[in-house]
């Protein structure tokens, strides 16, 4: 019964569609498909949407290059925040969107192999503890980061971000729980991380310009956040340009993994609760099989520390296979994006608020529209028992950047936030942050 209905609704909509164009039935079969469809007509289609694909797929990258000439290796060390913003933002936004938001996600992620981080988040149970809204704090840290990453550097949202995050960290720094070398750690992954995610699994590698203004950026956020880089080799004789500071950032984060990256369950703890959030949607006979795509994403180094095991032979090669395929598909026969990838909502005009679009788990901060309640996905979440979009407790006005953050700190740091958002204000932060 259900299966005549729907062809029965099929071709009823393909009989509308053809008077939409005014084409008859008979007409359509009189079409001359076997001249359309002979192999040598197929052949020659392919072979032009193949040149299409190359014409195309490397236009961005020569635009970028372009509206931002720097010819030589020494005329990097002109580049300001404010360009190197804006050549990540094309490259999130156009480039490598997916790959590039799953390279922070992973970043994130690979700081809990480090026990003093862990053990922070595990004491704190911010991130260990499912009933305590760590769906939130990850959420909480999408929200902080995104901001500051989508918003040019010397604007107001992304100053009053960085006042957020700092305030947060402000009293852990104070009483030695959050130490430099963490800090600078998470900031050297956050850099490094992308990079490396791009050229292992993206359809092209970062050029040296782009490499260059990934250095510039995340240098400009470390000094916004107060980070000392005395432990880089070249910190008394300072950096000529991203580069450079990309190239110390590498050297030192290896050392310190070799020395601090060791197994400990305070890192199985809090990778766990992480792992539940990433398979959060995934059906639970199938949970085991995103758990193992994770430990697939994992170096060794990383698996020992969080005390995972290998993952299966078959499911790992299914995985590179995968991302290999995906790699070469999008080089050669995927045009390229027209449309930006948004993470988030611009503020509403009326309440200073924003929305996330996407989220991983619980909806935080996702607004409760039409289609976000009776979409696709809204449907997939009520039928698996999982929350979607409009419950108040999942806050679907929007978050305030003076808000986000844990209950307990909700409503303070609004002083300590205004010192700060007054000595970025005065560092012009888009300039250059190797300039002397």
């Amino acid at each position: 019964m259900s299966s005549s209905l729907s062809t029965d609704f099929v071709r009823q909509l393909l009989e509308k569609i053809i008077a939409r164009i005014e084409l008859s039935k008979s007409q359509l079969l009189q079409l001359p498909w076997g001249t359309y469809l002979a192999p040598r007509n197929v052949a020659v289609a392919s072979i032009a949407y193949l040149l299409l694909v190359r014409l195309l797929r490397y236009r961005r990258r020569d635009k970028i290059h372009a509206k931002f000439p720097f010819p030589t290796r020494d005329s990097l060390s002109r580049m300001t925040t404010l360009q190197a913003w804006e050549i990540n933002k094309m490259l999130g936004e156009y480039e490598f969107p997916f790959m590039g938001q799953k390279a922070l996600q992973f970043a994130l992620f690979r700081t809990y192999g480090i026990p003093t981080i862990s053990k922070l988040l595990v004491d704190t149970k911010q991130l260990s503890d499912v009933s305590l809204a760590s769906k939130q704090r990850y959420a909480d840290t999408e929200v902080l980061i995104g901001e500051f990453v989508i918003n040019p550097p010397d604007s107001e949202r992304t100053i009053n971000a960085i006042s957020r995050m700092n305030y947060l960290h402000s009293g852990y720094r104070k009483s030695g729980k959050i130490s430099n070398d963490d800090l600078l750690y998470t900031l050297s992954l956050f850099a490094l991380e992308p990079i490396k995610f791009v050229g292992m699994y993206e359809w092209r590698g970062n050029s040296e310009l782009e490499k260059c203004a990934v250095g510039v950026f995340w240098k400009a956020i470390g000094d916004a956040q107060g980070i000392s880089f005395e432990a880089l080799r070249r910190f008394h004789m300072g950096w000529k340009d991203g580069l450079e500071w990309l190239e110390d950032v590498q050297e030192w984060a290896t050392k310190y993994e070799q020395q601090h990256m060791v197994p400990s369950e305070y890192n199985k703890k809090t990778a766990d609760e992480t792992v539940r959030i990433l398979v959060y949607d995934v059906p639970g006979p199938l949970k085991w099989i995103g758990n193992q795509f994770v430990s697939c994403l994992m170096d060794e180094k990383l698996r020992t520390a969080m005390m995972y095991p290998p993952p299966y032979a078959p499911l790992k090669f299914t995985v590179d296979t995968g991302l290999l395929v995906r790699k070469y598909f999008l080089r050669y026969l995927a045009l390229p994006r027209i449309i930006p990838f948004k993470a988030f909502s611009q503020p509403d005009p009326k309440t200073g608020r924003s929305h996330k679009v996407l989220y991983m788990s619980e909806p935080w901060y996702i607004p409760a529209t039409f289609a976000n309640r009776w979409g696709i996905t809204a449907w997939y979440k009520w039928t698996m028992g999982l929350p979607y979009p409009g419950d108040p407790k999942y806050e679907p006005d929007g978050y305030d950047l003076e808000e986000v953050g844990p209950k307990l700190f909700r409503g303070k740091g609004k002083k300590e936030m205004e010192e700060t958002r007054r000595t970025l204000t005065e560092a012009r932060r888009g300039g250059c942050p190797f300039a002397v």
